[in-house]
């Protein structure tokens, strides 16, 4: 293979994440030319449905597939996170790379964290999860939904449109931002605290790699990239997902860490209300079979 076509949405944190990708390439095989190829997805497009609301799996990955299947591209880089657990025929996830901070954080216009709000401030978050993890710990709180990249969203809090937002650190990171502390943007100072007590989304921190799976000088090409113990976490993660049947927008947190040679996952399921937390935990040292465990636990199977 002389040249490696990346597929990649073309907002600000897609283009770094891609962009590490061809660095490491690049690095792993100096011979290997890496190009972009843009691909505009329906979730960059519709800029104003709740995405909560979204029954269709795939918003921000599915077109980003089409491309690889039709090859206009050889691998698609994505955040795990939003990927279904149900892939298209055909394709496959070659390469996993070292997790980044899984963590939530909350970025305000005051100091202090949560803790810190005032009564019936306006958070900003399109994620059931992260709106049901936020209202269980302060119910006095609006969780009011935000669409939009890292930039616009931290524009409009800086804009006075949100009293706080809640984002992902591996995010900020990826970004040159702050995950704690302060943070200025188009000259507003905000903070930044991390949210300990919140699990986050199935797959959160990591950046995955889907190629064609019958595409063998891909996947040599990009298994130097991949992190085997982040690969682990992750699939006992997005098993528990798969096997409580629901896709990136239910309202489940889940994570798994390796210690020793065992995986320790936890995780967290809310109703549709978004009320009603039910939490479960094992270890183990198979994944999938670690996922499926505690997703049973989750309801009591």
């Amino acid at each position: 293979m002389k040249t490696i076509r990346l597929a990649t949405r073309g907002s600000d944190l897609a283009l770094a994440q891609t962009r590490e990708v061809a660095r490491l390439l690049s690095a792993a095989h100096p011979e290997l030319q890496v190009t972009e190829v843009l691909i505009r997805t329906t979730g960059d497009r519709d800029k104003e449905s709740d995405l909560a609301k979204a029954a269709e799996p795939g918003l921000f990955t599915k077109e980003l597939e089409a491309a690889l299947l039709d090859g206009r591209a050889d691998a698609a880089v994505h955040s795990l996170k939003d990927l279904p657990t149900v892939l298209p025929g055909g394709l496959k996830l070659a390469a996993i790379l070292p997790r980044a901070d899984s963590a939530d954080v909350l970025v305000s216009a005051q100091p202090g964290g949560l803790e810190a709000l005032a009564s019936g401030a306006r958070v900003g978050t399109g994620s059931p999860r992260r709106k049901a993890m936020l209202l269980a710990a302060r119910d006095d709180v609006s969780a009011v939904p935000i669409r939009g990249n890292v930039p616009t969203r931290l524009a409009k809090l800086a804009a006075g449109e949100y009293d706080a937002i809640i984002l992902a650190a591996a995010g900020l990171t990826r970004l040159g931002h702050p995950v704690s502390g302060s943070l200025t943007f188009e000259g507003a100072a905000l903070d930044v605290t991390k949210l300990d007590s919140f699990l986050p989304a199935p797959g959160q921190g990591a950046v995955a790699i889907e190629i064609r799976a019958d595409d063998a000088e891909a996947a040599a090409a990009v298994s130097a990239l991949h992190d085997e113990a982040t690969d682990a976490a992750v699939r006992a993660e997005r098993e528990v997902l798969r096997a409580s049947g629901g896709g990136c927008h239910m309202a489940l947190g889940a994570l798994a860490q390796l210690v020793g040679d065992e995986l320790c996952l936890e995780a967290v399921v809310f109703d549709e209300a978004g009320t009603a937390p039910r939490h479960a935990s094992a270890r183990g040292k198979n994944a999938e079979a670690l996922g499926r465990e505690v997703a049973a636990k989750l309801y009591g199977n």
